[in-house]
């Protein structure tokens, strides 16, 4: 189906081609969909992918495949309707999200924000490459950086002492950044994604942690030693498609973390060598094909890479994501662990 679709999206007419590479200036560029439809552009000629596209509708679809599937990307019809994205599945947890507001108790657990698109439901996982689906192996190298990216969200870490704000601590603990490439994958809640045009640049608003990556088009990249947290982007256009190539990022944020859905366990580490690629695909009036490739040789096996689809929402809303105000959550972790180290000492 995902290979289907991607053809969808080579759509470009011969006139767009001209003008995008200068053979006829005065030729207006135009695209159209597979179907012979127009494809929108805007006022100064570049493919619109304008609009709201959150992914709420991939949160019970896992980042890693289940080693049962092998390699096949779908779902048959008897899993899907098994599954916890299936019909039933979804009827039952709306049935107690309601309970739980009627008896007010709602909590936590009630909070994920998820959403019935069986195109998408019936994904086995978001990772496309390897064929497996499975996160590639760490290097050595990998292996012998994983500890220094230490987080309160793995299971593995919350047994180790809190002392340190930042070396016990990830950059999304702290309110700082998700990073990529988890900006761009599910979580249970702010799972909104905005995209913006303009002459010379396109940019891609994030709900959580209210970030907004300004991606300039046909720019030069950065001089290496200017390393960002979320990279520095860099677009450029393919036909109907915008790609974008993330490079200079700093090497400070964990590749993936426990908060995304059938992630590898803790954070994974990345390097200053870290490289992502993007490709946004309008396929249709209403859905973007969306890839996403990841690549640090130096802590990494392999490459690996995420596909989905994109569903425009006009009626979707940002909410402001106030991680800083009133977060206690870092200092408490710190005073617990020493409170709990002290009163084990005076024990002994």
């Amino acid at each position: 189906m995902f290979e289907r679709m991607r053809a969808l999206g080579v759509i470009a007419a011969g006139a767009g081609l001209a003008a995008c590479s200068g053979t006829d200036q005065a030729a207006a560029p135009s695209f159209s969909y597979a179907d012979g439809s127009p494809h929108p552009v805007t006022a100064w000629g570049d493919p619109d992918l304008q609009g709201t596209w959150p992914i709420m509708h991939l949160l019970s679809t896992p980042l890693q495949r289940n080693a049962q599937y092998g390699d096949r990307r779908e779902l048959t019809e008897e899993e899907y309707q098994a599954s916890t994205s299936g019909r039933g599945s979804q009827a039952t947890r709306d049935a107690a999200y309601h309970q739980m507001m009627a008896t007010n108790t709602l909590g936590m657990g009630g909070w994920a924000e998820s959403t019935l698109r069986s195109q998408q439901a019936r994904l086995t996982s978001l990772i496309s490459y390897p064929a497996n689906g499975r996160f590639p192996a760490l290097t050595a190298r990998g292996e012998e950086l994983r500890p220094e990216f230490g987080s309160s969200w793995s299971t593995e870490n919350t047994r180790q002492p809190f002392d340190d704000p930042q070396d016990d601590f990830d950059t999304w603990d702290r309110c700082i950044t998700r990073g990529m490439p988890s900006s761009m994958l599910p979580f249970n809640y702010n799972n909104g994604v905005r995209i913006i045009q303009s002459p010379g640049y396109v940019i891609i608003d994030l709900e959580m942690i209210h970030e907004s990556r300004i991606v300039p088009v046909g720019r030069e990249a950065l001089d290496p030693e200017i390393r960002q947290w979320m990279g520095e982007p860099r677009g450029h256009w393919e036909g109907s498609t915008f790609v974008v190539v993330t490079t200079n990022y700093n090497g400070e944020v964990g590749m993936t973390n426990a908060g995304i859905p059938g992630s590898p366990t803790g954070d994974t580490p990345t390097t200053t060598g870290f490289r992502t690629t993007e490709r946004f695909t309008r396929v249709a009036e209403n859905e973007i094909q969306y890839e996403m490739t990841i690549e640090d040789p130096e802590v990494l096996t392999d490459k690996w890479t995420v596909s989905y689809p994109m569903y425009l929402d006009t009626a979707y809303q940002f909410f402001e994501y106030a991680c800083h105000e009133d977060n206690s959550a870092v200092r408490n972790f710190i005073e617990t662990s020493r409170y709990e180290r002290a009163s084990s000492g005076a024990a002994q």
